[in-house]
């Protein structure tokens, strides 16, 4: 049976498992860095004459969901010595070790009109067994990257034993024009930047939107009125609403509690930014702190128990957690310089923040209590890291010194390995991670 990768986990206590290259996967734990378990996928079988090219895209978009990782290499097309040109055909395992191929993913695809039926295995090819029993997926032609995402998502676990993150989408801020007249509206997207859509215009500026735990709405700023309010935007009708418009202050910040029912946010008033709480159904608002300092960035622990936010209560900008009622906080960052935009990672661990120390800015995670900091990366600008879904990679902005202003958005696994750019059709900011898709 094939190892698992899972012990890359390891990695963020400083070890790395390393794959054996000729015969059966082994574990060596060493202080290096984890060679990428090699693979392949043969384009899928086509099933009909209209399948042909579907098989060619589905198998490239598997190969870059895997390969994007760092965990995996892809074995092109030209060292294959056997051609799958059958899926129920016995698998030639000996020419697919002659190769160094470690797993194997072979898959058929029938397209009938406007119906896509997707069928994938994984194999073990050096202990020469079929991973888990086959899996079918159906679609629509439109939505074949869908299907593609939940293959590799599905390969994913099945290796690694993790769930996957392939099959997910990304709210942020798209943002064109020169850095003194900026304009941004907001974009939903494909993890890998692909189908973007913009769900607002670009006629007043945007900020941080955030999903909701099931990816249905998002939570944003807009400066429309000219002051800072908190918007409630329904993905699937784009349908928006105010959430939080009190005269004379100004709300920002916003972020969702897992159970969607509840909103922390930042409200400024009379020279005062405190954090507070709102039943979405109620509006009724509940001040969850109470200090002359500037209190902002909320977000919740995984079960809503918990907020961690930022605040320069200590004379600096640093990082505290307290009961999401409210009530007394306790300070988690300790280390040189200023901590901001914390979040909690999905599965409780670890919270990622920004940085900002001797000049540069770091995206970094922590454990709960403020133990075990890591900064995953360093550069003139990083900041606002979001969580993927099985919280093991964080993507942010990043701002290029030179680059005229212009930020773009990456991605980096929580052991500061494969930093990657996640392109996107123009300038991105404020990043949101949201869930698998339904």
């Amino acid at each position: 049976m094939m190892v698992r990768v899972l012990c890359v986990l390891l990695m963020f206590m400083g070890v790395a498992p390393v794959l054996a290259q000729n015969g059966p996967l082994r574990i060596e734990i060493t202080e290096g860095v984890i060679e990428p378990l090699p693979f392949a996928v043969p384009d899928l079988v086509a099933e009909t004459p209209a399948s042909v090219q579907m098989g060619q895209q589905i198998a490239r978009v598997i190969a870059a969901d895997l390969t994007g990782t760092g965990l995996f290499r892809e074995l092109p097309a030209s060292a294959h010595i056997s051609r799958v040109t059958d899926f129920g055909a016995p698998v030639q395992y000996a020419d697919w070790k002659a190769i160094n191929a470690q797993a194997l993913v072979t898959g058929a695809v029938n397209v009938q009109g406007d119906q896509v039926v997707v069928k994938f295995r994984l194999y073990d090819v050096f202990a020469g067994t079929e991973l888990g029993d086959g899996l079918q997926f159906v679609g629509t032609v439109d939505g074949w990257r869908r299907i593609a995402h939940k293959v590799a998502d599905a390969v994913y676990s099945r290796i690694t034993g993790e769930g996957g993150y392939f099959d997910s989408r990304v709210v942020y801020v798209s943002e064109t024009g020169s850095k003194a007249e900026r304009r941004k509206r907001l974009a939903i997207m494909d993890y890998d930047g692909a189908n973007v859509q913009y769900l607002t215009g670009s006629e007043a500026i945007v900020l941080a939107p955030r999903f909701s735990a099931n990816g249905d709405r998002v939570l944003y700023t807009s400066y429309e009125t000219g002051f800072p309010r908190i918007y409630v935007l329904d993905v699937g009708s784009v349908q928006r609403r105010v959430l939080e418009s009190q005269e004379g202050t100004m709300s920002f910040a916003p972020r969702f509690a897992p159970n969607g029912r509840t909103v922390v946010y930042s409200l400024s008033q009379n020279g005062n930014t405190d954090i507070y709480s709102m039943d979405i159904a109620t509006s009724q608002a509940q001040r969850l702190t109470n200090a002359p300092s500037i209190e902002t960035a909320p977000s919740f622990s995984p079960d809503g128990s918990q907020i961690v936010f930022e605040s320069d209560r200590s004379g600096s900008q640093q990082l505290y957690v307290m009961s999401a009622s409210g009530g007394e906080a306790r300070r988690i960052s300790f280390g040189d310089g200023r901590y901001g935009t914390p979040v909690w990672s999905p599965r409780g661990d670890l919270i990622a923040f920004t940085k900002q120390s001797k000049g540069r800015f770091h995206i970094g995670v922590m454990r709960v209590d403020g133990s075990e900091e890591r900064l995953l990366t360093a550069s003139f600008l990083d900041e606002g890291p979001t969580w993927s879904p099985n919280g093991r990679v964080i993507m942010f902005a990043r701002e290029t010194q030179g680059a005229a202003g212009r930020t773009s958005l990456y991605s980096v696994d929580i052991t500061g390995r494969n930093l990657r750019p996640v392109r996107t059709p123009e300038g991105g900011s404020d990043p949101s991670w949201g869930p698998l898709q339904p």
